[in-house]
């Protein structure tokens, strides 16, 4: 189990009442969320990676099947996630972001950061000694903003930023609409972020992992299938390569 799962049934135990998100009578694996008869865990591989990643959930976002942050954990050994509470601050948290060993950064549209506020929109710099911790606002944009906003202790560290536009990305997402016209999975987000630290492979490792699970979630749904049928072949095929170097 990695920090997503664990933080899973930490927010499952809160619960009152049985949480009601979509597909809610689908019979799901408790660690990759699918359809118990399209569960993905046996094929989960972890790369090797210098960067970490530090997941601050808004609430119910990690009982949603249709997250996409715990792929991240799927991948990246080094990722961390918590609840964010806007009256609460979490002291194990707190102390993650003050540890030496880390660099933390906020990944964020550059456009809401504020005057003198670095932002890194090409190469990361990390000082000698030090790893990258990327900070990822998990929720829906709206609470993503929320997060950006009421967390004092995001609001002086630098921000890790880019552009969806110029590079014309478009989401692969379809499990849940989004807010705007550029806007990227969480996954999605992180595997460019790896791409920009220049874990390339990571990056596609990621990347690809992203496309196995979209299509195995909407083999459950009514809905048309919109994801990439060749997804499972191509994650296949480039762990086999990744192997054979």
């Amino acid at each position: 189990m990695h920090a997503v799962h664990r933080l899973y049934q930490y927010r499952k135990s809160l619960c009152t009442t049985v949480f009601a998100a979509r597909g809610q009578r689908v019979k799901r694996c408790q660690l990759c969320q699918l359809a118990q008869s399209n569960c993905i865990c046996e094929l989960a591989v972890k790369g090797q990676s210098n960067a970490g990643f530090l997941l601050l959930m808004y609430d119910t976002e990690v009982l949603k099947p249709s997250n996409t942050g715990r792929l991240i954990a799927d991948v990246i050994p080094d990722t961390f996630a918590y609840l964010w509470s806007r009256t609460e601050e979490n002291p194990e948290l707190l102390a993650l972001l003050r540890d030496e060993q880390w660099q933390p950064y906020v990944v964020f549209p550059a456009q809401y950061a504020q005057e003198n506020r670095p932002v890194f929109q090409k190469d990361i710099p990390c000082e000698p000694g030090k790893r990258p911790l990327f900070i990822m606002l998990d929720g829906s944009w709206r609470e993503a903003k929320k997060i950006f906003r009421k967390s004092p202790y995001l609001a002086k560290l630098p921000m890790v930023s880019f552009n969806l536009e110029d590079n014309a990305v478009t989401s692969r997402y379809q499990l849940r609409s989004a807010g705007g016209e550029n806007q990227l999975a969480t996954a999605e987000v992180a595997a460019r972020v790896l791409a920009m630290w220049g874990e390339h492979d990571n990056a596609r490792l990621l990347d690809l992992w992203f496309d196995v699970f979209s299509y195995q979630y909407q083999k459950s749904v009514c809905q048309s299938n919109k994801g990439n049928a060749d997804a499972l072949d191509n994650f296949t095929a480039f762990i086999e390569q990744q192997q054979a170097l």
